[in-house]
């Protein structure tokens, strides 16, 4: 498989299973941790790809917030997602693994390539959404079952 198959596949897994914990975040009576970690996910991949493009105004913008609201949270994720699909798409393999260079938080130059830019979003999503699957199992109810050979096995 290519890196540029890869690397849409893994966005696509992380929209499916990041979708399913929306819906059991709506069903929480403590919501709020839940969104500012899942609006955190979707301020990264804006942040980074309005890094990646030399956007002026990607240093002013927050890891953290805006915090968007549940009923927002859906069409955010899917605006910050087309983003990076689109992105891909429009490159090869030989493209993604170029350096592109980025304004840092300490305001110097950096460089890394946009597939490991990729890679740390869908990683990070992982990481946070494994989290969100914490904070709603310490609420009482059961987690959805998100893990990715989840969507890949079959029963015989």
């Amino acid at each position: 498989m290519q890196m540029k198959q890869y690397l849409i596949d893994t966005f696509l897994f992380n929209d499916l299973t990041n979708k399913k914990l929306l819906e059991k975040i709506n069903t929480l009576p403590d919501k709020i941790e839940s969104i500012k970690l899942f609006s955190h996910l979707i301020n990264c991949q804006y942040k980074w790809m309005a890094r990646i493009v030399h956007d002026p105004n990607a240093p002013k913008m927050s890891w953290w917030e805006p915090l968007y609201e549940l009923d927002k949270i859906e069409g955010e994720w899917n605006k910050s997602l087309q983003l990076w699909l689109e992105y891909i798409n429009d490159k090869t393999d030989d493209q993604l693994a170029e350096e592109v260079t980025f304004i840092g938080l300490d305001e110097s130059t950096w460089a890394a390539s946009s597939q490991d830019i990729a890679l740390q979003l869908n990683y990070h999503s992982i990481h946070h959404r494994a989290q969100i699957q914490t904070i709603i199992r310490q609420q009482g109810f059961e987690p959805d079952f998100v893990d990715y050979i989840g969507t890949k096995y079959r029963k015989l």
